[in-house]
C-alpha cells in the first residue's frame, strides 16, 4: 500500500477522533465550535482525481455526522468544499507548479496558503451553519456562529499547518 494513502487514512482517523471526542464539546460563547476536520480538504494534491476528492470529503462529512448527530450537515458542507477545492487551489498556485503539488505553507507560500485556507474555511462554515439552521429567522445568532467558528477553526488550521511545515522543513 502506498505510504501517502496510509498517511491520508491516518489523518482522516485522527481528525475524526479529535472532532468527535474533543472539539464537538467546545462551544465558546455558546456559538463558536472548532470544525477542524475541514483541514483534510485543504491538503488534496493538485493532480488528485476530483471524484476521489468528492468521495473523500463526503465520507469525512458523513462520519462526522454519525458521531455528532448532525444529519447530513457536515456531509453536505464537506462535499461542497470538495467540489470547490480544486478550483480554489488553481487560483493560488504558482505559475510553473508541478502536477503533484500538495498545498502547504512551503509549496504555496505563507500568504497564499493563508488566503486559500481562509476561503475554504469560510465557505465551509457558511454552508455548515446555513444547513444546520435551515432558516434565517435568528440571523444574528447565525452570524455569530459562522464568525466565531470560522475564527477559531482558521486559527487552529493555520497553527497546525505552521507546525507541520516546521517539522517537515
Amino acid at each position: 500500500m502506498n505510504i501517502d494513502i496510509l498517511k491520508g487514512l491516518g489523518a482522516f482517523v485522527l481528525l475524526l477522533l479529535a472532532q468527535a471526542l474533543v472539539l464537538n464539546h467546545i462551544h465558546l460563547f455558546n456559538c463558536a465550535t472548532p470544525l477542524l476536520y475541514v483541514y483534510m480538504a485543504l491538503l488534496f494534491p493538485r493532480n488528485f482525481p476530483r471524484w476521489a476528492t468528492l468521495i473523500s470529503c463526503f465520507t469525512m462529512g458523513l462520519c462526522i455526522d454519525i458521531f455528532s448527530n448532525t444529519p447530513g450537515v457536515a456531509a453536505g458542507s464537506m462535499t461542497l468544499v470538495g467540489l470547490l477545492q480544486p478550483y480554489l487551489l488553481t487560483l493560488f498556485l504558482p505559475r510553473e507548479s508541478p502536477e503533484d503539488l500538495v498545498p502547504s505553507m512551503l509549496s504555496l507560500g505563507f500568504s497564499k496558503f493563508i488566503w486559500y485556507a481562509l476561503f475554504l474555511t469560510l465557505i465551509y462554515t457558511l454552508a455548515f451553519f446555513a444547513l444546520e439552521a435551515f432558516t434565517f429567522v435568528n440571523w444574528q445568532h447565525w452570524l455569530e456562529c459562522v464568525g466565531g467558528s470560522f475564527a477559531i477553526t482558521a486559527v487552529l488550521l493555520l497553527t497546525i499547518e505552521y507546525f507541520r511545515c516546521r517539522i517537515s522543513a
